[in-house]
Formats: C-alpha cells, sequence, structure tokens
C-alpha cells in the first residue's frame, strides 16, 4: 500500500511540473498524452474497473491449464465385525459331545477394526479452460486419488505362542456354512480326527488374511463467473456439475492345510465384497479472493452440491481354482448431500503463470459403507450394510497453472 502512494504522489509532482501544452500543439515523447507510436513512453492502461488484484496478470484471454499433486485421506468406513475366531468347530459333536461347538479359546483371530491407523494417500488434479475477456471461466477438472490399503492377517502361529496343550488355538475358523462340497478342504487337517469333523475350508484353517481398499475419484465442469470487484479482492460465483466416486472393496483369502503343510487351489477359497458408490447432481457455491502482498493472494472457495448416488453391491465366493462360486448383488439409489472447501494461497511470478498451495476437504451426507463386510452365508451371502451420516476427504495441494 505505501509504495503505490509514494508512485502516485511522484506522479502527481511530475504533472504539475510540466510545461503547460495547449490542444493545438503537436507533443511528441510527453508521457500524459502518448502511447508510444510516435516515439515517446507508452501510458500504463488505467481502466475504470479493475482487470485482476494487484498481485499481477493470471493471463489474457484462451485457454489455460492447470495440474497439481494433492495428498488426501478419507473416512475408513468399515464396521467391526468378528470375522474368524482361535480354534475349530465340531461339526460332528465326536470331540466335545456337541454339534458345532468350538474347540479351543475362541479368542477374536480376524477384525477389520484392528486395522493399521487411517492413511494418506497421493493423487493428481488436472483442469483445462478457456478464460474470458471479462475474467469468466469455462472449467472442467478431474481428481484422482490413489489407493488406500489396508491389511491384516493371522497364521498357525498365535500372539506371543501362547497357545493350548491340544494346539486347537493354531488353528483359525469362521462360521461359513451352506457351501458346496467343492469347499470341503484338504484330508487330514488334524491328526487322528476324523475329516468330517472339521469339514470345510474354513474351519481349521491355516491361514486368513484380510485387506480393506478405498479409492475416490471426483470431476467438476462449469464456470467461474465475476460478481464484484475492487482494488484488493475479489468475489466470484461458481456453478456447474459434480460426479464423485467412493470405490471399496473388501478381501478375505482363507487356506486349509493338511498335516504335512501343503495345500493345492482347491485348498483356498476368496471372498470378495465391493461397494461401489457413483455420485452425480448440479453444484452452487462462491469464491474470495483477497490481495496480501506482491504477487500473492488468499482464496476461500465453497461450493455445494445435490448428489444422486447411485449404490452398487456386489459379493461373492469363489475357490482358488475357479472351478466354483457364489454370487450376490443388489442395487439401490439415495440423495448424497455434498459440501467442499478449498483455502488456497496463490502466487503470481510472471504474467499467464499461477502458483497455488492449499487445503480442500470434500463432506458427504448420507452415504452406505461395510457395517458387517462378510455375510457367511454361501447361499445367499447378503453382507450388513449401513447408513453413513457423515464421510470426508481431506488434504493438501500444491500446482502450477498456464494461460496460452
Amino acid at each position: 500500500m505505501l509504495h503505490r502512494c509514494i508512485r502516485g504522489a511522484v506522479l502527481a509532482a511530475a504533472v504539475l511540473a510540466a510545461p503547460a501544452v495547449l490542444r493545438a500543439q503537436n507533443v511528441t515523447g510527453t508521457a500524459p498524452f502518448t502511447d508510444g507510436s510516435d516515439g515517446g513512453f507508452q501510458v500504463a492502461r488505467s481502466p475504470a474497473l479493475p482487470a485482476h488484484l494487484p498481485t499481477g496478470t493470471a493471463g489474457d484471454a484462451g485457454f489455460y491449464a492447470a495440474g497439481e499433486f494433492v495428498m488426501l485421506t478419507q473416512t475408513r468406513a468399515i464396521g467391526n465385525q468378528t470375522i474368524a475366531r482361535r480354534g475349530f468347530y465340531d461339526l460332528t459333536g465326536e470331540v466335545t459331545g456337541g454339534n458345532g461347538l468350538l474347540v479351543g479359546s475362541g479368542t477374536e483371530a480376524l477384525n477389520p477394526r484392528n486395522f493399521s491407523r487411517q492413511t494418506w494417500t497421493p493423487g493428481f488434479n488436472v483442469e483445462i479452460g478457456y478464460r474470458f475477456d471479462d475474467g469468466t471461466r469455462i472449467f472442467a477438472n478431474y481428481l484422482q486419488v490413489y489407493d488406500a490399503h489396508y491389511t491384516q492377517g493371522a497364521s498357525l502361529v498365535p500372539p506371543l505362542y501362547r497357545t493350548r496343550l491340544d494346539l486347537a488355538d493354531t488353528y483359525i475358523s469362521s462360521p461359513v456354512f451352506n457351501f458346496s462340497s467343492f469347499f470341503a478342504g484338504p484330508s487330514g487337517k488334524i491328526p487322528d480326527l476324523p475329516d468330517r469333523v472339521v469339514y470345510g475350508i474354513w474351519n481349521a484353517a491355516g491361514q486368513m488374511d484380510i485387506k480393506f481398499t478405498q479409492r475416490y475419484q471426483q470431476a467438476e465442469f462449469g464456470a467461474r463467473i465475476p460478481m464484484f470487484m475492487s482494488d484488493y479482492s475479489r468475489v466470484y460465483g461458481i456453478m456447474g456439475g459434480r460426479f464423485g466416486w467412493f470405490f471399496e472393496r473388501f478381501r478375505w483369502r482363507t487356506v486349509s492345510f493338511d498335516q504335512e503343510g501343503n495345500a493345492t487351489a482347491s485348498d483356498a477359497a476368496r471372498y470378495t465384497n465391493d461397494l461401489s458408490q457413483r455420485m452425480y447432481g448440479p453444484m452452487i457455491g462462491c469464491g474470495h479472493e483477497v490481495f496480501i502482498a506482491d504477487q500473492f493472494s488468499l482464496s476461500l472457495d465453497l461450493t455445494g452440491a445435490a448428489l444422486l448416488n447411485v449404490v452398487k453391491m456386489r459379493a461373492k465366493y469363489i475357490l482358488e481354482s475357479e472351478v466354483t462360486q457364489s454370487k450376490w448383488g443388489r442395487q439401490t439409489w439415495r440423495l448424497t448431500p455434498n459440501l467442499n472447501a478449498a483455502f488456497n494461497a496463490w502466487w503470481y511470478p510472471v504474467e499467464g503463470v499461477q502458483v497455488r498451495v492449499g487445503y480442500q476437504a470434500m463432506s458427504y451426507y448420507n452415504t452406505v459403507y461395510m457395517i458387517d463386510p462378510v455375510g457367511f452365508d454361501f447361499g445367499n451371502i447378503d453382507p450388513g450394510y449401513r447408513f453413513k451420516a457423515f464421510r470426508l476427504v481431506h488434504g493438501f495441494n500444491i500446482g502450477i497453472g498456464f494461460f496460452f
């Protein structure tokens, strides 16, 4: 601010000190009256309304492209379900005297709540558009975040090697039922016990692993329209359409070994549960950019959208040899409101170039999540899903834009 006042005072003094000139005179080389075409100094433009903030000129009318790196994290939306326990089920009652009773401590071996802490994943955001003379921009952008993975496993070795004298806790079991004979598992899993006692791949298994994967994508198109501008700030409206996509996959792999520790593709089973939520709808919002220093400014964008959420749920059991499988699926729709916020610091190093660093948050309401990712009924899998009131994707971004 101070340097602008000083510059204005110097210019005013120069004008007052200059000799008076009549309109009929042919003037050459006098700054206040020439545009530079006759050899004089060119006069800086002074439009009635400012075309841009004093940080610098974003660029003339025309096409532009931008790209940035993002580092985001999102709500880990999965429930608390006991998937496997230490021990094995006495199917025929020959060990315990009761059909289906658990032999062993029954200590929980697998549960999604025991996944590692929430992780951050990298991604990118790209945008192309066109800028008009009045500052209006039409644009299309795409945001992709790479997969976030969470894993957990259980084997024949229990925690701290603590097992019973009968070694029952060296086995892992899950209550899967209604499966076919293709999933019977190997022979001779437990010494001195007939196969019918521990029938099934998921009964007295030697290895189980679970994995949860999350992915997020977003795309937008629309326009940014100037609404108000002063010497040191500008307000603009944002309108258009938005697409958001949450994709989540739960995987569970089980392997049963014989007494010698051998297993084939017919002794291993895989279970997958895919939850896809594609959301489409209109968006509207506004933004405010404020000059803070030479070539630097701050901005805040707020947008909201009403999205139609197309929810697809798919689950299946499949033998690793892929000779047989069981599938289940369902599709539903719901309205998902969405609010996005982006706070950015801008730098205009040269004309036609913009650099920004900031923080962004995307919140979604009324989505779906896997509260019970595993459906143990092989014949009618039907996992448990539940309404998720709030889901958040947020993190940091840094990028650069070029005007052509």
